[in-house]
């Protein structure tokens, strides 16, 4: 692992939604090596479990969907019989599977809306007893979320919808010093990225428009979402941390 962790963590409880692969999976490595104990979910049960082995014994692995509030009432039933609060929130589940104007259907739309707005606003609300005055949330959006990218009207509005959660929910939860922040990722390297952006052409392509001249690697991502889950952002609140090595910004 790339950028060595510091124990900032330690003893501390964190819920990262979405972590058996990708980016998830890597801010939960993260987490667990910066000191804390962490309850990952997902929907499929062979991933969790993989996710288990090779994280180790400091990670709770929880089956279910961030969209479904049965799933959620359960997930915050077995963080409560740990007896601990939680102390950082990580609300990364969510899709794509978008579809250009002209063939979107009500079905696709609300699936999208669901993953990605609908996930993340209702694993916050769910927790809010759980939380400790102090605690920290980071919500999943992109740099999707700030462009008009052809194709994908619905994603990149359930993107920009997040970023909007971050300042509203800060808002709201400041009496208890929650502090909520979007980290928006650009490209990242993680597992398939290669065959969905549509090959090592596209690849170099997407490098080129890079200011620091590599797509991230998941360690790098996850590196910079923990540094909002952590004490060391202590004044950074309601904001947008975008990890795209400038590329939305030339």
């Amino acid at each position: 692992m790339g950028l060595m962790p510091e124990r900032r963590l330690e003893g501390q409880l964190a819920l990262v939604t979405g972590a058996t692969a990708g980016i998830g999976f890597g801010v939960a490595r993260r987490l667990i090596a910066e000191g804390a104990d962490v309850v990952v979910t997902g929907r499929r049960s062979d991933m969790l479990a993989r996710a288990r082995r090779e994280l180790g014994e400091h990670c709770l692995t929880v089956q279910g969907d961030a969209s479904s509030m049965e799933d959620l009432d359960r997930l915050m039933g077995r963080i409560a019989a740990l007896g601990r609060p939680l102390d950082v929130i990580v609300a990364n589940a969510g899709g794509g599977g978008d579809r250009p104007l002209a063939e979107m259907d009500e079905d696709t739309y609300d699936r999208v809306m669901d993953l990605n707005v609908k996930s993340a606003y209702f694993t916050v609300r769910k927790a809010l007893p759980l939380l400790r005055d102090g605690a920290r949330v980071v919500l999943l959006s992109s740099i999707s979320g700030s462009n008009g990218d052809p194709g994908h009207s619905v994603y990149n509005a359930s993107k920009a919808a997040v970023r909007s959660l971050a300042r509203t929910f800060t808002a709201e939860l400041r009496e208890r010093r929650i502090r909520v922040n979007a980290a928006s990722p650009g490209p990242t390297m993680s597992e398939g990225f290669a065959a969905f952006v549509g090959g090592q052409e596209a690849i170099d392509r997407i490098t080129s428009m890079v200011p620091v001249g590599h797509i991230a690697s998941i360690d790098e991502t996850a590196a910079a979402i923990v540094f909002l889950a952590a004490e060391d952002s202590a004044y950074v609140a309601g904001a947008e941390l975008v990890i795209d090595g400038g590329m939305s910004q030339i």
